[in-house]
Formats: structure tokens, C-alpha cells, sequence
């Protein structure tokens, strides 16, 4: 009997397009991994009147994600723009919707990352990147960086960081990702694919 697949949810919001672009390279690098397959969804933007989220169904780009994706997925990644040091309410959001999940410890011991984009080199990026692994402790999920042992990390002059991947939109004219910013979030995507498709093997079939 062959093995089930590894599936990696990849959770983002994006208002400009950035941080859609570095959930696309984390896919990639999850994909890369044999027998890993990524399922990536957005989260709809919260109105400015309320807490209510705008519920309409994307016209174009990533469904939104539910909490049965985080039931069925054997691994994590989370994606945000920063937002004054923090992760983007629209994300903030969904999270705040998972405590029947937490309750059940229904995420505990999958892998876990985060990446997030930027509009400047000091904007904030790596607190932007714990705060969205806070919640995921919580959950008792396993927190998977980027070591320094990863070439892009030391060469960087841009986005990218040990917490996770990263991009500052201005570092290029046109805002696309350096080589060095799409090579990281390509190796994050493989490594949380590797750790999660390793834990699984290493679990006990069920009955």
C-alpha cells in the first residue's frame, strides 16, 4: 500500500500582491518534496466597521481557508504583510476562530512557519513572524525556521530571516522577490514538507 500524501496548508492574506508572491514560491518548495502537496487559501479582509470579516467569495486568487483545512492539513505555513510590528487583522481574525480546535488539540505536534512581506528593510518583519507563531504554540504546533545553514540566509540583502521567509518590496523596482527572497521561501515550503511528512511516517497506523 502506497503512503498517503503529506498535505501543507498555506494560509496568507494579501492586500498588494506581496505577500501572495512569497506563498506561491512556499508552495513550490512544499511540492518539491515527494509525495507532498500543498493546499493554498487566503483569508477575506475585515471590514473597517466591525470584527465581521466581508464574506464575499474571491474573484480571483486563493479560496478562502476554513477550519477543516486545519483539520485535515499535517502541517502549517502562515503568511501576513506586516502591520505596525504585527501580523494583518485579517489573519489575526481567522486564528482568533480556532479555539474548538485548540480545545480538541487537533493541531498539536504538526509543523508549523510563518513568512510575511514588507514595504521597508526595518518595517518589522521579524516580530511580524513571531507573532504569527504565538498562536501556533498555543496549538502546540512545532515551530520550523530557516538556519543559517540555508546560503540565502547569509546572502540576503533583503528579505529573509532565521524566524522565516520574508520579502521588503522596495529592495526591487518592480517589486518582484529577489533570487535570495523566493529561494527562502522555497526552502521553507521543503522543510516544513520534510518534518511533517517525517512525523507522519513516524506515527502508528490507525485501525
Amino acid at each position: 500500500m502506497s503512503n498517503p500524501r503529506t498535505e501543507i496548508l498555506v494560509v496568507y492574506y494579501s492586500r498588494n500582491g506581496s505577500t501572495a508572491q512569497l506563498a506561491r514560491q512556499v508552495c513550490r518548495g512544499v511540492e518539491s518534496v515527494a509525495g507532498s502537496s500543498a493546499r493554498l487559501r487566503s483569508v477575506p479582509p475585515v471590514s473597517a466597521e466591525s470584527e465581521r470579516p466581508v464574506r464575499q467569495v474571491p474573484d480571483d486568487g486563493a479560496p478562502w481557508a476554513t477550519l477543516e483545512d486545519l483539520r485535515s492539513c499535517d502541517g502549517l505555513i502562515l503568511g501576513s504583510p506586516v502591520r505596525f510590528g504585527n501580523m494583518a487583522a485579517p489573519l489575526k481574525y481567522f486564528l482568533d476562530q480556532t479555539s474548538a480546535l485548540w480545545l480538541q488539540g487537533t493541531l498539536v505536534d504538526k509543523p508549523a512557519a510563518a513568512f510575511t512581506s514588507s514595504q521597508s528593510m526595518h518595517g518589522g518583519q521579524e516580530s511580524t513572524l513571531l507573532s504569527m507563531l504565538t498562536p501556533l504554540l498555543h496549538h502546540g504546533m512545532l515551530f520550523v525556521g530557516l538556519p543559517f545553514t540555508e546560503k540565502g540566509v547569509n546572502e540576503t540583502r533583503s528579505g529573509g530571516t532565521p524566524y522565516g521567509a520574508s520579502h521588503v518590496s522596495s529592495a526591487a523596482a518592480d517589486g518582484r522577490l529577489t533570487e535570495e527572497e523566493a529561494a527562502l521561501a522555497r526552502a521553507l515550503g521543503q522543510r516544513v514538507a520534510r518534518v511533517a511528512s517525517a512525523l507522519k511516517a513516524s506515527r502508528p497506523a490507525l485501525p
